[in-house]
């Protein structure tokens, strides 16, 4: 799975929020075209051939893990080089593997639970949700303005617009400096 292109372009020599100017490829979503999902906050996994996969960053000049597959080129700007690592049998690999995978197609999912990012979804077991599962109402805001305003209210991390040819743009409440609420 490529990394997924943000709807603004973000600061990256300031507070690194995104701004009102749309990143090239994504004016699409602004002209209100694909369907907006919600975006949950876990780790990235893949299920192929019944074997289940996370996402791994490989970091600029680091060499990455035996088995790691690439998924694009390392990003000139960041360095950043996505791909995937099979989930294995070691204590770094509990959790995903606490996670059934029993009747789940091929695809990415979203790996969310108590042991996942501080559980801010509030799940209470382990379990994966596949990308693009949960489509947000089609009057889902598309602008800048509207965007901030709606996650000021919404309790998500963010939304994925999914195109019918693949392509998928995203914005996360923290792009904007907006923290999720705290769960009591």
């Amino acid at each position: 799975m490529r990394k997924i292109i943000s709807l603004f372009q973000r600061n990256y020599d300031g507070d690194r929020k995104v701004r009102d100017e749309i990143v090239p490829g994504a004016e699409w979503v602004i002209n209100g075209e694909g369907i907006p999902t919600r975006k949950y906050d876990g780790t990235c996994c893949m299920i192929r051939d019944g074997r289940l996969y996370k996402r791994y960053d490989a970091k600029k000049g680091k060499q990455p893990p035996v088995g790691f597959e690439p998924t694009q080129e390392p990003d000139p700007e960041t360095g950043h080089h996505p791909g995937w690592l099979p989930v294995g049998g070691g204590p770094e690999d509990k959790w995903f593997r606490a996670a059934s995978i029993v009747g789940l197609l091929d695809g990415t999912y979203e790996l969310i639970g108590p042991h996942i990012q501080g559980n801010p979804e509030d799940y209470p077991i382990e379990v994966l949700i596949s990308h693009g599962a949960d489509a947000l109402a089609a009057d889902t805001p598309r602008t800048f303005k509207a965007l901030r305003c709606y996650f000021e209210v919404a309790d998500i991390e963010g939304i994925v617009w999914h195109h019918s040819d693949g392509r998928m743009v995203k914005i996360k409440g923290k792009d904007f400096g907006i923290k999720r609420k705290v769960k009591v």
